[in-house]
């Protein structure tokens, strides 16, 4: 997968946690994913499709930071994953998917954005709806982790 394609994302993710959320990420180094398992407890999924692009990005946020934005964004506490912070996950999945796109767009990557689906639950799965390789990231702060998985078709 081409690094042109995974810093956008990256930059994207930081972007709107950091502005949305207050929350400062860091990024670990990327590594190839090999099971369908996610490694949180709250995923947005959106696949991407174009002249030149077929994908999927999905972003796990673990319970703690999902929890850590609900309240730095809204100023609730929440004790659960219930439905607001499902939906705000779906935000999240949309602004941070439209900024890769932006950030594409610049080098002439054009592609449409899905609706996202929202998956929730301790062991929960994410499945890309494309053949190419998966890469995953870790992103690490001190109000929890997050994990941003971005497939391509070859």
């Amino acid at each position: 997968m081409k690094v042109e394609f995974i810093n956008p994302f990256i930059a994207s993710l930081k972007n709107v946690i950091g502005t949305m959320a207050a929350i400062e990420l860091h990024s670990q180094k990327p590594a190839k994913k090999t099971d369908e398992r996610a490694r949180g407890e709250v995923s947005g999924i959106i696949g991407m499709i174009g002249p030149q692009v077929k994908g999927s990005m999905a972003i796990t946020f673990d319970a703690k930071l999902a929890k850590n934005i609900m309240k730095n964004m809204l100023g609730e506490e929440t004790q659960a994953i219930d439905d607001e912070v499902r939906d705000m996950v779906g935000e999240m999945t949309n602004m941070i998917c439209g900024g890769a796109k932006n950030a594409l767009a610049e080098q002439n990557y054009q592609f449409e954005m899905a609706t996202p689906v929202i998956v929730s639950g301790a062991n929960h799965t994410i499945q890309h709806k494309v053949d190419g390789p998966k890469i995953i990231l870790t992103f690490t702060s001190d109000k929890g982790n997050a994990y941003l998985e971005i497939s391509f078709d070859n």
